[in-house]
């Protein structure tokens, strides 16, 4: 039996029932571990119900944050009560006749993500998800939350609004507001700022070479280009969560905050840069897509299992497509960069050969079981929603835009989507998103569904680049192709990635083999490229490898060389209307690229 909450995330509904506080310590941060104590009043039921989720929103893979808890106890006036377990997730609590308990647990937190919690000497981060148990029928019930840090200097950053002036105690409405709502504790370095007369804080854990004022500067005109294309900012005040680390990328969206992870060094050279800050519009536009703008199958969540949509393309993909978009309109790149970066996009999308087998709204609904699990043939096997969803996005915009003459856009669809569906969180289907786009283009989109939603069929990037004076080349490769992909492990050469179909897959190599030679001479990964250079397409050549630790020889025929790159270019002497749709489009004239 499916259980969930009753309302819509974080609305804030006032019922007469138990009184829910929650204490978070951390008195020995070096242990990784947060102290966690319950405090509920005024629970008439003899049982309690303590349920931990499984995922948290936005993360779409069931995580099993249980295999974190230990040391759970509970009791009244001193004296234990009596619990079990009842699965994975779930703490029962025989309470009897008393009104008033407590219960301790302590979280180990030493996974940094987005969507996990880490404790450390230098701070503590937790996902309310990842920390809070759910009380199984008080979904609704107010929560306040005290924190307690270990040293007086550390401070405490949330979204959640001080309660008067209790000291690091905080307000949820409800559960989904605390699980909606990240809680950095530590010495980072915080800055406020405003944006359209409204309050925003950016606080940033670690060193990195980050220019605290063009950041702000840049995160600013982002705010201000998203709020324009949905008419205002639905949020009294917003948080930025920023953590520095040595190779790291990620972003988890909330209601009135997102949580940021980026390389600490990722910030001087210009494209390093230019990707953070598509990061921050990716995560910004998900207030709007996502947070309030939701799949059906996301209006309200289920915490204890898979919460099924086929949308997670519009969701993220979407948003994908914007996240390029929006730096370009707040000026924080030019329009050459741009067309670059989405060539790169188009690239890796035309690189995977799963597009060929699994549709975009089935790797949305396969999100929990595909995309965060990859192996080594998901390459083969499926597409990315973020990946596809964007080119669809791509697509659809500019089918939109030259159907009327610019007048339109997919901004359209994304306003329409607001009023309908995000301003008073209703969730939607995949047909009412359907109907929506269908009627800002002013056409019936069975057939692009059909074909490139739900099914496999080749993007046409030309047909609908060429209306704008564009067109998409592709650039080939020198050498004849072999289809694997090879990364050096510990001084092995190893092939993680054999392409379906390719002549190394033909020949009988496997993703895990360790490359030794070819035609007996010994090659690298990086040395690959050049070797095949030497040969001509039908050639055989002798590849031997390690497989399972047997050395194995294969006779490989060599195929035609492959495209490996695609450049979005203009077209030659591109005419007035073409030159009118790509200023409509990307606001300068054609002749500048």
């Amino acid at each position: 039996m499916t259980e969930a909450t009753a309302t819509r995330p974080n609305t804030y509904v006032q019922e007469s029932g138990p009184t829910i506080h929650y204490l978070v310590g951390m008195s020995q941060p070096e242990t990784h571990l947060f102290e966690v104590t319950l405090h509920i009043a005024d629970y008439a039921s003899s049982i309690l119900d303590l349920k931990l989720p499984v995922w948290t929103p936005g993360s779409y893979l069931v995580r099993e944050y249980a295999k974190n808890l230990q040391d759970f106890e509970a009791f009244s006036e001193g004296k234990p009560l009596l619990w079990r377990k009842i699965s994975k997730n779930h703490w029962q609590i025989d309470k009897k006749a008393v009104s008033e308990l407590t219960v301790r647990y302590r979280i180990f937190a030493n996974e940094l993500s987005v969507r996990t919690n880490h404790l450390d000497a230098t701070h503590g981060y937790f996902n309310g998800a990842a920390l809070f148990f759910r009380i199984k029928g008080w979904e609704n019930q107010p929560i306040r939350v005290t924190i307690v840090p270990p040293r007086p200097e550390w401070q405490v950053t949330t979204a959640l609004s001080p309660i008067g002036e209790k000291t690091n105690t905080f307000l949820a409405a409800n559960f989904d507001t605390l699980v909606d709502t990240p809680f950095e504790i530590g010495r980072h370095q915080l800055y406020n700022f405003e944006v359209l007369g409204k309050p925003h804080e950016l606080a940033i854990w670690g060193q990195g070479n980050f220019q605290a004022q063009e950041m702000i500067a840049d995160i600013q005109k982002i705010i201000q280009v998203e709020a324009q294309m949905f008419g205002g900012l639905p949020y009294e005040r917003y948080v930025f969560l920023l953590h520095l680390f040595s190779q790291a990328f990620g972003g988890l969206e909330h209601k009135d905050s997102c949580s940021l992870i980026y390389q600490r060094f990722g910030f001087r050279a210009q494209e390093k840069y230019d990707r953070f800050m598509q990061l921050v519009a990716h995560e910004f536009f998900h207030l709007w897509n996502v947070k309030r703008i939701r799949p059906k199958a996301l209006e309200v969540f289920d915490y204890d299992q898979e919460n099924y949509t086929p949308s997670l393309w519009f969701c993220e993909g979407t948003t994908s497509y914007y996240d390029l978009l929006i730096p370009l309109r707040a000026e924080i790149y030019d329009v050459q960069s741009y067309l670059n970066k989405l060539s790169k996009e188009i690239t890796r999308y035309e690189m995977t050969p799963g597009r060929k087998v699994q549709p975009v709204s089935e790797s949305s609904f396969d999100a929990w079981i595909k995309l965060y699990r990859p192996d080594a043939n998901s390459g083969n096997s499926q597409i990315s929603y973020y990946l596809k969803g964007e080119m669809v996005s791509l697509l659809l915009d500019l089918l939109i835009r030259s159907t009327h003459d610019n007048q339109r856009s997919l901004d359209d669809v994304m306003l329409k989507m607001w009023q309908q569906f995000g301003q008073d969180e209703i969730g939607y289907t995949p047909e009412q998103l359907q109907e929506v786009i269908e009627s800002v283009a002013g056409i019936d989109l069975t057939d692009f569904f059909k074909r490139y939603i739900d099914g496999i069929d080749d993007l046409p990037f030309n047909q609908y680049l060429e209306p704008f004076g564009l067109q998409l080349v592709a650039e080939q490769q020198e050498e004849p192709y072999l289809g694997v992909r090879i990364n050096t492990e510990n001084g092995r050469e190893m092939i993680k990635f054999v392409e379906a179909g390719s002549p190394a897959q033909i020949g009988g190599i496997d993703a895990g083999d360790e490359l030794l030679a070819i035609d007996g001479i010994k090659v690298t990964g990086n040395s690959l490229s050049d070797r095949l250079k030497d040969y001509q397409p039908s050639d055989a050549i002798k590849v031997t490898v390690f497989h399972q630790d047997e050395l194995r020889s294969y006779s490989i025929t060599l195929a035609p060389p492959r495209p490996t790159r695609y450049q979005v270019k203009p077209v030659e002497h591109p005419d007035s209307t073409q030159q009118q749709n790509f200023a409509g489009w990307l606001g300068v004239a054609i002749a500048t690229v």
